[in-house]
């Protein structure tokens, strides 16, 4: 197959530093077919509502070829588009298409496993001295017959599964149905860049990496006990198991590094792709400035440390500020949404409260690093409630009731308000729209200038005309109550940036010199008069200042 045509743009090969990206999860994006399933032919009907949001890019969740126990990601042929999804030739048609309109393609890539219905663990798995015997993790049994160490799955249980086939068990971090490739043999990395290579060849511009810190694992220990809970990445609940543990050996390995190096080196040969890797673990804020560090790995990673129920303006710049310290010249990426946590507008008990969330998206938007914005966020949806006969997550379904899964956040994006299913299908969806969300449809917030949607809408665009706000350093100054202060610094240029998450109004001290923009959206609303800023409840302030110390030291 010929290289595809490579998209720079006016932004240049470094467009992902600073970017914003659209997360689609294609199942519940856009239905094009009638068969209640999102397809690629619906993103590409629905390309000009995402460029109408002034984003930089889109970022695909899987739609490759799989059976779906973890709804695509487990692969079973990383080469070709799932059927329900579309084509190969749909797939080429989006990425012209989204191109054509300024947007550059992500796609998810779920490296460190793959399904067990992969032509490669079907090899594998048939016997011990077959040629690919090895590209998979497999182990012995203790004498007693019990699994080789303590390892705990994410999805519950233990992360070994016996296989009558080769008397032996093999690992899986997730689903049992999700075995865990070998990266420590060289010819299942040569074999993984070989796939990745296939979409870089067909002009992706960039992966978003699934798990990149589970790609390899340590020696063959149990792993010690945790002595304090503290809820952060997706297995680490008081209900799960996987939780009890520290995980020293069976992910976040200094192996994983040379990979990385090897991935990165692939990209390079591709001017203007980049990556963003998601990291799960104890301490993600260090893998993700190792992982980031030197230019020669990741171009960015993003945790979860910002995707729990904590959103006090203290934790928030404690995160921030321990993330600046470490991370030197390394590029962070920011979320507060995705399709493996409680909706945002839920999880930070804003569903009912407007001016929170708009707060919450300059928060997302104004920090450096680049950002991922996840599909419906735009509209402010809350999780849906489901009833347990309505789950089909695997996770929701081990832990119910204790964890109700991640059906919540994943229900179909609403595009009509008074049509069947919100306009996503015209037959019944994989899963509902909740009635609460199609009241906040597109059609309805649409032409409305008040809206959360249009909020959205006029602050990317805003932000895009601040080069300070995309690329620029930041530096953050001590909290005056629940406001937050922070200065963005590009090319000679200060630009102030206040935000008050408190529900009453408040002044601040400021600086004389402080000059509010007279280009930022109605919903920066702070006042900046005589040395004094006054912010609304939940209020918003961007100023350009000259000063060197415009606020404390």
């Amino acid at each position: 197959m010929a290289q595809a045509s490579r998209y720079i743009g006016p932004q240049g090969a470094d467009w992902w530093r600073g970017a914003v990206i659209y997360q689609i999860y294609p199942r519940s994006f856009m239905d094009s077919r009638g068969d209640g399933i999102g397809d690629l032919q619906g993103v590409i009907d629905q390309l000009d509502y995402i460029a109408s949001l002034n984003v930089d890019a889109i970022w695909l969740s899987p739609f490759f070829t799989s059976p779906m126990k973890d709804f695509g990601y487990d692969i079973s042929d990383y080469r070709d588009v799932d059927p329900m999804f579309g084509s190969l030739e749909d797939f080429d048609r989006l990425v012209e298409a989204a191109h054509a309109r300024g947007l550059r393609v992500t796609i998810d890539q779920v490296l460190s496993h793959s399904s067990d219905q992969h032509a490669w663990f079907s090899e594998s798995r048939a016997s011990r001295d077959n040629p690919k015997a090895d590209w998979y993790v497999w182990a012995d049994a203790r004498a007693d017959g019990s699994p080789p160490t303590n390892w705990q799955s994410v999805f519950g249980g233990s992360s070994w599964q016996w296989d009558t086939r080769r008397c032996q068990y093999y690992l899986h971090n997730f689903l049992a149905s999700q075995p865990d490739l070998n990266f420590h043999n060289p010819a299942v990395v040569e074999a993984i860049l070989g796939e990745v290579r296939f979409w870089l060849e067909r002009g992706v511009d960039g992966f978003r990496l699934d798990a990149v810190n589970f790609c390899t694992h340590g020696k063959l220990e149990d792993n010690p006990p945790r002595e304090d809970l503290a809820e952060g990445f997706l297995g680490l609940r008081p209900d799960n198991p996987y939780g009890f543990q520290r995980h020293l050996h069976d992910k976040t390995q200094p192996d994983n590094l040379a990979f990385l190096e090897k991935l990165r080196a692939l990209l390079d040969e591709y001017p203007g792709t980049t990556s963003v890797g998601e990291v799960g673990d104890d301490d993600s804020l260090r893998v993700m400035a190792e992982y980031t560090q030197g230019g020669k790995r990741l171009h960015m990673a993003y945790s979860f440390d910002l995707l729990g129920e904590r959103h006090d303006p203290s934790f928030l710049q404690h995160t921030l500020t321990e993330m600046e310290q470490r991370i030197d010249d390394g590029w962070p990426c920011w979320a507060l949404g995705n399709h493996d946590v409680v909706r945002l507008a839920t999880r930070w008990q804003a569903a009912d409260n407007p001016a929170a969330l708009r707060l919450y998206m300059a928060f997302l938007l104004t920090q450096r690093g680049s950002v991922c914005l996840y599909q419906g966020e735009e509209l402010g949806l809350p999780e849906a409630q489901l009833s347990f006969e309505q789950l089909v997550d695997p996770a929701g379904i081990t832990f119910w009731p204790a964890y109700k899964g991640r059906d919540g956040c994943r229900t179909p994006q609403p595009w009509v308000a008074d049509a069947r299913h919100a306009g996503f299908s015209s037959a019944t969806p994989w899963l509902p729209v909740p009635v609460e969300h199609a009241n906040l449809a597109v059609d309805r917030q649409d032409d409305d200038p008040a809206s959360l949607l249009n909020a959205y809408r006029a602050f990317l665009a805003f932000r895009r005309g601040q080069p300070a706000l995309v690329k620029g350093d930041v530096r953050y100054h001590s909290l005056q109550g629940e406001v937050m202060r922070f200065e963005r610094r590009y090319q000679g240029e200060r630009l102030l940036v206040a935000l008050n998450f408190a529900a009453t109004p408040c002044e601040v001290a400021a600086p004389a010199s402080a000059e509010p923009l007279a280009e930022a959206p109605p919903l920066v609303n702070g006042r900046w008069q005589n040395g004094t800023l006054t912010l609304p409840a939940y209020g918003i302030a961007i100023a350009r200042c000259s000063e060197d110390n415009p606020w404390d030291a």
